[in-house]
Parts: C-alpha cells; structure tokens; sequence
C-alpha cells in the first residue's frame, strides 16, 4: 500500500511537470500566432489608409508616418521587426524587451525557409542573453497579397506565472500524498497486525512443535477461513504426529537394541578367530620336551586371558544395559601393550618396531588392545591376495602424544570410499558388521585423540593414531 502510495505520487508529479511544459509550450505558440495575426491586420488597415502609393519602396514611409510602428508596437505590447525582402532591416520599433538582439539582416536559411514554407510563415527557437524566446518570420502584403516586407515578431517565452503555478500545485499536491502516505502507513500497520495476529498464533506454535514433547493444539477465536483451514491442518498434523512419535520412539528402542547387538557380536568375534587359530597352532607345534615350553604355555595363556578378558567386560556391560566399558585411565607402556595385542595373530609378515622401549601413557588397556586388534585385522584383510603382504605395526613418540602406526601394502582405499570409512555399519568386505572403525574413532576421540589416513588404491592404507601421553 505505502510503495503503491509513493509510485501513484511520483507518477502524478512526473505527469503534471510535463503536461505543464506541454501546456506552456501550446500557450506560447496560440499566444504567437494571435499577435501575429493582430499586428498584420493592424499593419494591413494602416497600409490601406496611408495615401501613399502602396509599394515595397514606400513602407518604410507609412509606416514611419506619425510613428505608427510605434503605436502598433505598444497596442500590442510586442516589439516589431520590419526587414525587406531582401532580408535588410529597414524598420524596428523602440519597443524591445531584447536591445541587442536585432539582427541587421537575416540569414539566407531564414529567407530560404520562409520562400519554401507553404504558409509563408516560419517560427524558430533562439536564446540570446540567457533569454529564450521564439521568432515569427512572415510576410506583410497589400491587398492583392503580393509580399512587400518580411515582419519578424520576436516573443519573450515568459513562464514566470506558468511555473509559479506548477511550483504551488505541486507544493499542494505533496501535501496532500503525505497525508495519504500517512494514512496508509497506519492503515497498512493495523490491517496487517489484524490479519497476521492469527498466524503470528499458529507461527509461534509450529516453532515449538517439537518431536520429542507434548504439543499443545491451537485454539483460535472469529478467523477468516483461510486462517480456519490452516488450523484445521496443524491440529489434524499434531494428532498424526503424536501417533509417528510413538510408532518412531518404539522402532528407535528396536533399532538401538539391534545395533547394540550387532557391535557386541563384532566386538566378541574379532578376538575369536584369531584365538581360535592361537590355540590350533599351538596345538600343531605343542612338543612336552621344548625346554621352553613353559614359557610358551605362559605366553600362550596370557594372551589368551587378555582377549577372554576383553569379551567379558563386554558381556558385562551388554548385560548391564550399559555403554561399551568405559575409559579406565591406567598407566600404560605403550610398545609393551601394543605387542602384546599382536601376539594372537600368526602371520609372519606383520612386522612391530617401536621408536623407544618405553612411552608411557594413559590409557585403557583394554580399549588399546581394542584398537590395535581392529586396526591390525582390517590390514590382514587388505593384504590377503597380495603376493608379497605386509603389515607394519609402529609406535612412535611425538611431542606430548604417542602415535601409533599400521600400514600395509594391500588394495588401498577407493576416493569415493574415503569419506565413508569412519561410518558405522560401511564394509567392503562381504563378511561383517562395518563397525570396527567407527568404534576405534569412538574409543580414540573419548580419550582425547584423533585418528588419520591415508591410501592409494592398489598402494596399500597408512592409519595414525594420536592419544595424549
């Protein structure tokens, strides 16, 4: 309403400046052309009175006569040009609003226009002085119509009174589109509290609807029926809602138990192969008369209690409807633990160097052996059709962190792999849950780590774990 109140102002402006102009120029020219015609028939009764022989010689002397350009001049109230046919000024009267701007002879393209006009009449447009005023050429005749001189009547274009008028209709017409534009902005705010209070209601309500909470239907009083309908809408939206809530909070307890499931059945199976492949070649190359068997059978039985170790806090923590076991801050040596962990796997080509026999740091035990056990599992996968596999195991000391390192020289990772390798329930393998590295993310970022990669299809896959010291 206010935009269309401002464009209706400036347009009516713009309209009126310019039908003013148009009128000022209409009002000139009609102004012109009745001077014009006066002082001819004025200069004609004057030429037929004299007793002069009426010729192109003897005009200068009628109307010489007793003055009479003079006196035609001020009836009129216009200065008078009186030029021969030859274009010579051969009489002007004293009259002059312009002094210095009487031409002493006109111009051959005035002369030319003037023979080539079909009215015997020209008018030309001129500013002299900071004056604009228009020049009327047309020819004085007797009374057999043959041309005796050349009558120029130059015409002040006076707007003075034109534009004192233009200057107060506009002062009025402002006025009067301020007070409308006043009237609309209050208007336009009323109207618009009036029709947006009903949605500011139903806005303020959808804002709080919330999936997780009780939400309230709207009430609304006298509305229009649009307004009626969209109620209608919300309040029908907020019942199925309610019913969706339920039905989604009942999957979300099902699907929460399922994965819960499925990462305790991952967690309890990926000590499992490895154990059970321990205990058979154990078994294979058990000899009583090994001077070191003891030792072996000690071995063997420390890893083996690790790993039972490990599902059992599992079990435990399934059983208890509880979280993966929590963060156990031990002090740790590092290499030790991390060797320890490799010792259930049996493949000669996992290589472990440390940078120091000992880097010491906080840790859970468990959780480390965790890490080290999935990280170390996927590069055996990797390397499986290898014809030369290799898996590196590294733990190093940066600064105020450890960092541990596994890399292998299998398939590597595709790009478009790359960003989904972190997410729970994503394997390429055909076997398994997909949850191994989401949960070594889990287990390193609660400790305040951070876990990194990076590999080449066909190269083989660097990971590096970080964990404060």
């Amino acid at each position: 309403m206010i935009v269309l109140v401002l464009l209706a102002s400036i347009l009516i402006g713009g309209i009126t400046v310019l039908q003013y102009k148009q009128e000022a120029q209409d009002y000139h020219k009609e102004r012109l052309e009745r001077k014009e015609e006066a002082i001819r028939e004025h200069i004609k009764f004057v030429v037929e009175s004299t007793t002069y022989e009426v010729s192109e010689e003897n005009l200068y002397l009628i109307l010489k006569e007793r003055d009479k350009i003079h006196e035609i001049s001020q009836v009129h109230n216009m200065p008078i040009n009186i030029y021969s046919l030859e274009g010579d000024l051969i009489l002007k009267s004293n009259q002059s609003f312009f002094p210095d701007t009487t031409d002493l002879r006109l111009s051959n393209s005035v002369l030319e226009q003037l023979e080539s006009s079909s009215r015997k009449r020209i008018i030309r447009q001129t500013v002299k002085n900071d004056k604009r005023f228009q020049s009327s050429y047309t020819y004085i005749t007797d009374n057999k119509f043959r041309p005796l001189a050349i009558l120029n009547l130059p015409y002040l274009e006076d707007d003075y009174f034109i534009t004192r008028d233009l200057r107060n209709f506009l002062v009025k017409l402002t006025e009067v589109y301020l007070f409308m534009l006043v009237l609309a902005i209050l208007l336009a705010y009323f109207l618009s509290k009036y029709i947006t209070r009903s949605l500011k209601t139903v806005s303020e309500r959808i804002h709080q609807t919330r999936l997780d909470k009780k939400n309230q239907k709207i009430e609304i009083g006298n509305v229009s029926e649009e307004i009626y309908t969209l109620v209608a809408a919300y309040n029908s939206m907020i019942d199925e809602l309610e019913e969706s809530a339920a039905k989604l909070a009942t999957s979300e307890r099902e699907q929460a138990w399922r994965e819960m499931a499925k990462q305790v059945a991952h967690e309890i199976k990926n000590p499992l192969t490895p154990m059970r492949l321990s205990v058979q070649s154990f078994q294979r190359k058990f000899d009583p008369n090994d001077p070191q068997m003891q030792q072996k059978v000690d071995e063997f039985s420390d890893t083996l209690i690790t790993q039972i170790d490990t599902m059992s806090s599992i079990a435990s923590a399934f059983s208890n409807f509880a979280k993966m076991p929590a963060q156990q801050n031990e002090t740790l040596n590092v290499p030790k633990i991390v060797k320890l962990a490799l010792d259930i796997f049996n493949e000669d080509y996992i290589l472990f160097s440390s940078e120091k026999e000992e880097i010491v740091a906080k840790f859970d035990r468990t959780q480390l052996i965790r890490v080290v056990t999935n990280l170390v599992k996927n590069a055996v996968q990797a390397v499986e059709k290898e014809e030369h596999p290799a898996v590196l195991v590294t733990v190093t000391q940066e600064e105020d962190r450890a960092c541990l390192i596994v890399s292998d020289n299998g398939v590597g990772i595709s790009e478009e792999n790359k960003e989904k390798v972190f997410e729970p329930k994503f394997t390429t393998k055909s076997s398994g849950m997909g949850l191994g590295l989401a949960m070594v993310k889990n287990i390193v970022e609660s400790c305040g780590g951070s876990i990194e990669f990076s590999s080449k299809l066909n190269k083989g896959t660097i990971f590096k774990v970080h964990f404060p010291k």
